[in-house]
């Protein structure tokens, strides 16, 4: 049978960018539909803007700290309207390049979100593609639970272009997106809540990151509320809270805000896609299901990243897109290797990890061993500031091998790179120690543990 494209993509997020790229460079008529911007939810509404908004709030405790170093600061305001207009000046720029990269390797873009009419044909604005294969890389969309007062809380695509910061908000989550905006908040001046119905933050890290890193926020100016859940929120109705919202809280207290964050997680983002057509079928909160070569039940359907409920990175999405092109072009089965995947929190401060959790290594039933610290960074001798950072490494007993790694602290995410280069080519805790520290930094307590680091189990 003949078809229009021998690739048709839906979705030009990072991993659909990468295979659509690739898959043309190597010969394939490609073409990849977007309803959007170029470069999807992690250039346009994700990592890349938040990580810029980041930036901008450290400087609000860079300030504070400055002055240990000699620094006056009088006068010093912020400007929230400098800031997020930057921010769309830069993003802008980003979605160009990815025109660029798309149109240069020989894609067809075509604007529109498209839905499945069969599982060789998808349908945009009207029109209708086919092709011999169909790539689902849609991504995940936030998820905001409904309860009285949902229609007046904002998700995290919203908290790119607010007209106005708030002087009072609340978070309400606890995973990575959550303690990263009460971080930006908090920074920028806003008096800020983050609130959370279990009794600790970021479920799945190592434990003794959850509760450190849950202390530092506070350490921070964060009002950490664990233990807590809303019942329902209302428009404050008064001439002096104008636009405030009452939360309602389940322990029966009430309190006014400016602004709520609801970062409650994400869901594959296939409402629109009717996938039944295609016979394609999902899983948990819609999620597609793939096999071990991202074959969905549909075998000219195919489907990688944050659609697949997977782990919801962008590099991950993009080593996927090239997993699933080499095995395309070159026969390869897909060996994809999810255990040691560094990944960063951009919170404040931020967390880096990579390996195993000791709660993990426990459940496998390892035998290892634990170091661990936590100091004072050598920065806070002068700033005034009482924050701390910790440290931690997993060693394999049976072979010394490194099997974890975890950070929390300045340059968390840059350090635990080059950590998980290292864990990935199979170091061992003899390697470590047989490294030169670079001095004085915090890096170098990674290589510098010794048996008086030793945590008792």
């Amino acid at each position: 049978m003949s078809y229009q494209y021998d690739l048709f993509v839906i979705g030009a997020g990072s991993g659909g960018v990468r295979a659509s790229r690739v898959a043309a460079s190597k010969g394939y008529k490609v073409a990849v539909a977007e309803g959007s911007a170029l470069g999807g939810t992690c250039v346009n509404i994700g990592c890349v803007p938040k990580k810029l908004f980041v930036y901008g709030s450290e400087y609000g405790h860079g300030f504070e700290e400055a002055a240990g170093f000699g620094w006056s600061h009088q006068g010093v305001e912020f400007n929230w309207s400098v800031l997020r207009d930057n921010k769309t000046k830069e993003i802008e720029r980003l979605n160009g390049i990815y025109g660029n990269m798309l149109g240069n390797a020989g894609v067809e873009v075509i604007s529109g979100f498209a839905s499945f009419v069969d599982e060789h044909t998808v349908m945009v604005d009207g029109k209708t593609y086919t092709a011999e294969r169909i790539l689902i890389a849609v991504g995940a969309k936030p998820f905001i639970p409904e309860f009285q007062g949902s229609d007046l809380v904002v998700s995290s695509n919203e908290m790119f272009f607010l007209e106005a910061l708030p002087k009072k908000a609340l978070v309400v989550g606890g995973g990575y997106i959550a303690v990263e905006f009460a971080g930006i908040l908090n920074g920028l001046g806003v008096n800020t809540s983050l609130a959370y119905r279990g009794d600790q933050l970021l479920r799945g890290f190592d434990e003794d990151i959850r509760g450190f890193a849950s202390e530092e926020y506070a350490k921070s100016g964060i009002d950490v509320r664990l233990n807590t859940d809303v019942e329902s929120i209302e428009l404050t109705d008064t001439a002096n809270s104008k636009g405030s919202r009452t939360v309602h809280f389940k322990d029966g207290h009430s309190e006014e805000f400016g602004l709520i964050l609801y970062a409650t997680g994400r869901v594959p983002n296939v409402a629109s896609l009717e996938l039944e057509k295609a016979g394609v079928a999902t899983g948990k909160n819609g999620a597609v299901i793939v096999d071990n070569n991202f074959t969905t039940s549909a075998k000219s359907v195919f489907a990688l990243g944050d659609v697949t409920d997977n782990i919801q990175l962008t590099p991950v999405a993009i080593k996927e897109a090239m997993a699933l092109i080499a095995y395309w072009f070159e026969g390869k089965e897909v060996d994809f290797d999810y255990d040691n995947i560094p990944t960063a929190v951009f919170s404040q401060p931020a967390i880096g990890t990579v390996g195993l959790t000791e709660q993990e290594a426990e459940k496998r039933g390892l035998d290892f061993r634990v170091y661990q610290t936590d100091f004072r960074p050598m920065k806070h001798t002068l700033s005034g500031g009482t924050s701390r950072s910790l440290m931690k490494l997993l060693v394999n007993n049976a072979d010394d091998k490194v099997i974890g790694a975890h950070m929390v602290g300045d340059y968390s995410g840059e350090i635990i790179q080059g950590l998980g280069i290292a864990i990935k080519a199979g170091a061992t805790k003899a390697d470590f120690d047989d490294t030169v520290g670079v001095h004085p930094t915090s890096a170098e307590e990674f290589v510098t543990f010794s048996a008086g680091s030793l945590k008792k189990k």
